[in-house]
C-alpha cells in the first residue's frame, strides 16, 4: 500500500515512524516540483475522515498567502496538521497545538516552515510599529541579533539576501523555542517518538529545502 496515498487512519499511523513522516513531505514537495501530484477524490476523503483524523506531522508556516502546506507538500484531506501565524513564530497557543497534535493525535512530526522574502521578517528588520503587529514581531528581532553580516552590508529588508538568512535564523530559533517551552515535546523527542525539524520555502522555484 501507498500511504502517500492513504487515509491515515489509526492503524496505518502508528506504523509511521518520524523519518517516514520526513520522508512523506519531501516525497509531496518533490511530486509538486515535478507537476506529478496525486489525484485525489475529495468527496471520497470527506467520508472517510468523517468521524475521526490521524495527521502524521504538524507543520508550523507563516500567513503568507503562497506557503499553502497541503499543496506545496501534496497532501490531502486528513493528512497534516496546519498552524499558521506570521513569522512561523512560537507562542502558548501555537504549542498547545502542537502537543495536541503529537501528544494526543499522534502526530510523528512537527516542522517548523518559512520562506524566502518573509514580510514579517522584513517588518521586523525595518522596526514596524503597527497596533499589536509590534508585539508579534518581537521574537524576530533576537533572530536579527543572531545573524551575522558581512562587512559593509546592510542591514534592511531591501537586502533580500540578509532577510532569508534571518528567516533561516528565526527558523532554528522558533525549534529551540519548542524545545524550552514544551516539556511535553521535548520528552516525546527525546524518546524518538516525535521529530522536530525546520525548513525553507523557495518563492522562486516551490521548493522545500528541510535544515
Amino acid at each position: 500500500m501507498d500511504i502517500g496515498k492513504s487515509i491515515k487512519n489509526k492503524e496505518i499511523l502508528e506504523g509511521i515512524t518520524p523519518a517516514d513522516a520526513l520522508q512523506l513531505l519531501k516525497k509531496g514537495n518533490e511530486r509538486f516540483l515535478s507537476k506529478d501530484v496525486h489525484e485525489r477524490d475529495h468527496e471520497w476523503h470527506i467520508r472517510e475522515t468523517k468521524d475521526s483524523q490521524h495527521p502524521f506531522a504538524f507543520i508550523l508556516g507563516c500567513i503568507d498567502s503562497r506557503v499553502l502546506a497541503s499543496i506545496i507538500f501534496d497532501q490531502g484531506i486528513g493528512d497534516i496538521f496546519v498552524g499558521r501565524i506570521a513569522g512561523s513564530i512560537i507562542n502558548q497557543d501555537i504549542l498547545g497545538s502542537m502537543e495536541y497534535a503529537c501528544a494526543v493525535s499522534g502526530s510523528k512530526l512537527v516542522v517548523v516552515l518559512g520562506h524566502t522574502s518573509c514580510g514579517a521578517v522584513k517588518g521586523a528588520i525595518d522596526d514596524v510599529k503597527l497596533g499589536n503587529l509590534t508585539a508579534a514581531l518581537k521574537p524576530i528581532k533576537l533572530a536579527i541579533a543572531h545573524t551575522p553580516v558581512k562587512e559593509g552590508e546592510l542591514r534592511v529588508s531591501k537586502n533580500l539576501d540578509f532577510v532569508n538568512r534571518v528567516a533561516e535564523e528565526n527558523v532554528r530559533l522558533s525549534i529551540e523555542d519548542i524545545k524550552s517551552q514544551s516539556p511535553v515535546l521535548l520528552d516525546m523527542y527525546h524518546k524518538g517518538e516525535i521529530d522536530i525539524v525546520g525548513a525553507m520555502y523557495n518563492h522562486a522555484t516551490g521548493e522545500v529545502s528541510f535544515m
